[in-house]
């Protein structure tokens, strides 16, 4: 087989290049990549990583930030060298973001609403027949069928409060 063209070639290697001043203004141009948009408005480039953090009040090795106190009467003691905080700012607006309350953001597809509410309006409690209806595509057990119209109660549960009421009255009509 040939070799690829151009491998063959000797690659000459340039004296006259600095690669030590190369790798170090490689390093301070990274910045580090921050995911917490308050912290990223407050970074100042221009200082280190340790520094920064000190300023907006955080603690970059969180075992030195918190020491496992040896004696009850040495927690009791200030900390000596306590460090200036000038941008309080950052550590409010992060604790009031971790403060609200978390969205709910898992939702069903519509497609499996609808399958469970069919099984419920057809078979209501029997979910061996739930198995061998024609409408169980994937051809769900009984136990996994359970556990879908389980999954649909616990994120929707007026919803499916109002569903079950809205059906008592078509078995009653119906008997």
């Amino acid at each position: 087989m040939p070799k690829a063209k151009g491998k063959s070639r000797r690659h000459k290697y340039s004296y006259n290049l600095n690669r030590k001043r190369l790798y170090r203004s490689a390093r301070r141009r990274a910045a580090p990549r921050i995911a917490c948009s308050h912290i990223r408005h407050a970074w100042d480039p221009h200082k280190s990583v340790a520094q920064n953090l000190a300023e907006m009040g955080l603690a970059e090795d969180p075992n030195k930030a918190v020491p496992i106190p040896k004696k009850l009467l040495e927690s009791d003691r200030q900390q000596p060298g306590k460090k200036l905080v000038r941008k309080p700012y950052v550590v409010n607006e992060m604790e009031l973001e971790a403060s609200l309350p978390e969205k709910k953001s898992n939702t069903l597809s519509r497609d499996l609403i609808d399958y469970v509410r069919y099984m419920i309006q057809n078979h209501g409690e029997n979910y061996k027949e739930m198995a061998q209806d024609e409408k169980n595509y994937y051809q769900d057990t009984p136990k996994q069928i359970k556990r879908k119209i389980n999954v649909y109660k616990n994120f929707y549960p007026e919803e499916y409060k109002n569903f079950i009421a809205s059906l008592k009255p078509e078995k009653m009509e119906v008997q």
